[in-house]
């Protein structure tokens, strides 16, 4: 087993990363606060995954009650959010009563607005079991629902108590999940670890084998970077939106789709190729550097053009994006791999110019 921290004072917490971590009753029971907790998982994870957490707290005196949502990202709105707090409320939850996250990014999303709003603030615990959630959205801290007409607009910063990343959870992740997750983890490379690139760039076959040893390298190597930035920057301020490299484009494409027919990290690796051709014509990227990342996402099976929304409309939806500053577009751009920077200072027929290329 791998374990790391995040670096935030007396908020620090740990990441457990290995086989076998889901049932692993030594590494959660230290972080619940009460011999009781609330579990939210959804209708695909309940059936693998539910009976056994269940079972294992039970069995170390821990009651459990539960909470089973629809999945899907078009869920993650206020009305499948209410069935969370019915759930606390009916359960007589307590403020100090642990939520579980179980599942993969818009359950861990979810659960942890929830536990940040519960009376004014609740413990909680990420079980993530998609790649995506394991590398990125369990750790740090962001919790947030969409708005129709936003991604993850209402929300909150909220850091969990710990951790768990169970690999084995992979072996049941439809591989078009898998994939999407692979998005996060290139994003990775791109913005801050040039050396992770290259590895990424000889590995990558043995991670959608889920090669053990190359998976566990692959997320804790995310996760170590994820922990860095988080605890220098813990709400956002400056380091931290680099981690949003292809995330405006993304959330439009997510947006403009109403959150279906687009996973999350499908929609970033276009967004994260649309910045790159920003990169570009801005002189900060050349041809073979932006061949090498659509290579990298074409062999991690993900799509590198958009699902033709118009740029007009890509704009639109950019210009509500939560990276906006003073009315201003900031965008996360490329000098290099392995180089990110924020700007906002992109002529708007380069903008253009580059959406249009992955449109």
């Amino acid at each position: 087993m791998r374990e790391l921290a995040v670096d935030l004072g007396e908020r620090s917490y740990p990441i457990f990363i290995g086989s076998g971590v889901l049932t692993a009753h030594e590494l959660l029971l230290p972080h619940l606060e009460q011999p009781r907790a609330v579990l939210v998982t959804n209708e695909t994870v309940a059936p693998l995954y539910l009976e056994r957490v269940t079972t294992m707290l039970e069995r170390h005196a821990v009651r459990v009650d539960s909470v089973v949502l629809p999945d899907g990202e078009q869920y993650k709105n206020w009305q499948t959010l209410e069935k969370i707090y019915d759930t606390l409320v009916d359960t007589r939850a307590e403020r100090t009563t642990p939520l579980i996250a179980l599942g993969g990014g818009v359950i861990g999303d979810m659960t942890g607005f929830a536990a940040a709003t519960w009376q004014r603030g609740a413990p909680f615990v990420q079980m993530p079991t998609t790649l995506l959630a394991q590398v990125d959205s369990s750790v740090g801290g962001k919790t947030a629902i969409n708005h129709p007409r936003g991604k993850n607009m209402i929300g909150a910063f909220h850091q969990p108590r710990a951790v768990l990343i169970d690999t084995d959870t992979l072996a049941t992740l439809p591989l078009r999940e898998l994939r999407a997750g692979l998005a996060e983890v290139i994003k990775y490379g791109l913005i801050r670890d040039a050396a992770f690139f290259e590895w990424l760039e000889g590995h990558m076959e043995a991670l959608l084998a889920l090669e053990p040893g190359a998976v566990a390298f692959a997320i804790e190597r995310s996760c170590r970077n994820k922990a860095e930035v988080v605890a220098a920057d813990e709400t956002e301020r400056g380091e931290r939106a680099l981690l949003n490299l292809g995330h405006t484009f993304g959330h439009a494409i997510e947006t403009g789709t109403g959150y279906v027919g687009w996973l999350h990290g499908e929609a970033v690796a276009v967004g994260m190729l649309m910045a790159a051709e920003v990169s570009l014509r801005l002189g900060w990227l050349d041809e073979n550097e932006l061949a090498r990342i659509e290579g990298l996402l074409i062999r991690a099976g993900l799509p590198v053009q958009g699902p033709g929304l118009p740029v007009d409309e890509m704009l639109h939806w950019m210009a509500g994006d939560k990276k906006v500053s003073g009315g201003r577009l900031r965008l996360v751009l490329l000098q290099g791999i392995g180089r990110a920077v924020v700007t906002a200072e992109v002529p708007p027929s380069v903008l253009r110019a580059a959406i249009e290329a992955r449109s």
